[in-house]
């Protein structure tokens, strides 16, 4: 598993993640990048659950951007349909949180495009965690990269899934 938080404040939006691969009870690598961002159409994404799989749907989600000229919201529930109907995409264990300069979205493999109720999505073993930390963090004078960096941080010393090596994407 893996901890991904996306923070929205004073017109920024950052996804951050942490490095942490695990097998199991053991860790296999602490350094992977599960943050992505589509240059192109200002979007930025983050991974949580089997790292192939991420980077199938990711690579899917950049085409359904292209597809409808990098209306977010539309490539977002196209890319839940595809998910969940498609035989293939169907057995992809993961969640994304992504977001661009208007709208932010959990998307999942079971259907659902959701958009949060506040500034702060957290995914992964640590999402509860980066939450949390990230909804407390918002009312101070931290910048969103700040505030995602520092939520990914609190994650890290709670759960054994999250480490502290943290990517992180702005749009």
């Amino acid at each position: 598993m893996t901890t991904i938080v996306l923070i929205r404040k004073n017109n920024e939006v950052v996804v951050a993640g942490d490095g942490q691969v695990s097998m199991g009870n053991t860790v296999v690598k602490s350094t992977a990048a599960k943050v992505r961002k589509i240059d192109k159409r200002s979007v930025v994404a983050g991974f949580a659950g089997s790292t192939a799989d991420a980077l199938t749907l990711f690579e899917r989600l950049e085409a359904k951007l292209e597809k409808h000229a990098g209306n977010l919201s539309r490539a977002a529930v196209e890319l839940a349909k595809d998910w969940r109907t498609d035989k293939y995409l169907r057995r992809l264990e993961a969640l994304m949180a992504v977001g661009d300069k208007e709208k932010s979205y959990i998307i999942s493999g079971t259907g659902d495009v959701l958009e949060p109720e506040g500034d702060v999505i957290g995914i992964g073993s640590g999402g509860n965690y980066a939450l949390a930390a990230g909804k407390v963090l918002m009312d101070t004078n931290m910048n969103a990269e700040e505030v995602a960096k520092k939520a990914i941080k609190v994650a890290s010393e709670i759960c054994v899934f999250t480490n502290d090596n943290i990517t992180t994407k702005k749009v």
